[in-house]
């Protein structure tokens, strides 16, 4: 097969370098261009050190990128500049594949967007055609798309482990409780105080408490698999490591044990390449599958009567963003899922 021609969008932040990572090693792809207007003219290894040995296009300003030559683009944006410029690029190319890892098209409903994000949608012709890119529950749809809205990383942990359970009944979506942890590099690359190491280092800091924006996406999804309106109690939290996600999710259950809901998950994803669920007394953890894009889930007995803990993690920059966005674009080019992500996990 010919290499398909890529851009990334955003390429200076944390997503868009960690896109470049795993495309540069893509047997299918081919990195041609690159944008990041606060550091266009310089090459991405002055941004980005650890690239020293690959040869890519220098960083310009996107508005100087032939989108007619590409095939695909990824894009790393900023919420709330994405929908403009996604616009731009489909006017310019439509037979392009967009790959947005921003949340400017993840929510179908254009007063949920404006709610959580405080300004009306910007591209709504758009917004109703994006494809929700959780690839495990949406294969088919995104197969056939031209604009995949990739999902959050705490989405993306939570939703695995839910939607399976919340499809067959057997917990109470009136009764989710999700306590979620991440590390620094889900606030991104830019400077800001809460951030810094000697801020950050040996704590561990809540945020968005009751407000975070990635409710809305978990309460889209577990909505649609229970069939009613969702409201999920959802708290995150900063941990002093650079990349990783746990999210613990407390259940009430249907008339259903621990033992159930495990068994309902290892059905789900029995044909799932990167999606596991631990055997019984067996944790998942962040070391288990940093720098990849695999997902572990695991399932614990409460000892309150009637309740269970259902625990899942990834690498929030792999599974969690790039990797599920080149998962996906493997689907919309009729590519083998699993292309270019089959690294193991970094440990230790």
């Amino acid at each position: 097969m010919t290499k398909k021609k890529v851009g990334i969008l955003g390429a200076s932040g944390y997503t868009g370098s960690d896109a470049v990572r795993l495309l540069a090693r893509h047997p299918n792809a081919e990195i041609t261009a690159l944008t990041a207007n606060t550091h266009a003219g310089k090459t991405m290894s002055e941004v980005f050190p650890h690239f020293f040995m690959l040869d890519l296009p220098k960083l310009v300003e996107w508005e100087k990128v032939d989108w007619t030559r590409l095939d695909a683009v990824f894009c790393g944006l900023p919420h709330g500049t994405t929908q403009e410029i996604i616009a731009a690029v489909l006017k310019a190319n439509p037979a392009i594949k967009i790959l947005d890892m921003s949340a400017d098209f993840r929510l179908r409903n254009q007063d949920s967007y404006a709610q959580w994000y405080g300004h009306e949608h910007r591209a709504l012709e758009l917004q109703g055609e994006a494809v929700y890119g959780l690839t495990e529950l949406y294969r088919e749809q995104i197969t056939a798309a031209r604009l995949v809205a990739c999902p959050g990383c705490y989405p993306t942990a939570v939703l695995l482990a839910l939607v399976p359970l919340a499809k067959a009944k057997l917990i109470d979506v009136d009764d989710i409780i999700i306590d979620a942890k991440s590390g620094v590099t889900g606030a991104g690359r830019g400077l800001k105080q809460n951030t810094l190491f000697s801020e950050v280092g040996e704590g561990l800091s809540p945020y968005s408490i009751g407000s975070h924006r990635h409710s809305a996406e978990i309460e889209q999804e577990i909505g649609a698999a229970a069939g009613s309106a969702v409201t999920v109690n959802f708290t995150p939290h900063l941990i002093p490591m650079a990349r990783g996600e746990f999210c613990t999710s407390y259940v009430k259950l249907n008339g259903a044990t621990p033992d159930d809901l495990r068994a309902e998950l290892e059905k789900a994803y029995a044909n799932e390449p990167f999606v596991y669920v631990t055997k019984k007394g067996v944790l998942p953890q962040t070391q288990n599958v940093r720098g990849s894009n695999y997902v572990q889930i695991g399932v614990v007995a409460d000892r309150i009567k009637n309740r269970a803990i259902v625990l899942s993690t990834l690498d929030n920059l792999v599974k969690g963003s790039a990797g599920q966005a080149i998962q996906n674009m493997n689907l919309m080019f009729g590519l083998p899922e699993t292309t270019g992500l089959e690294q193991i996990a970094l440990f230790p």
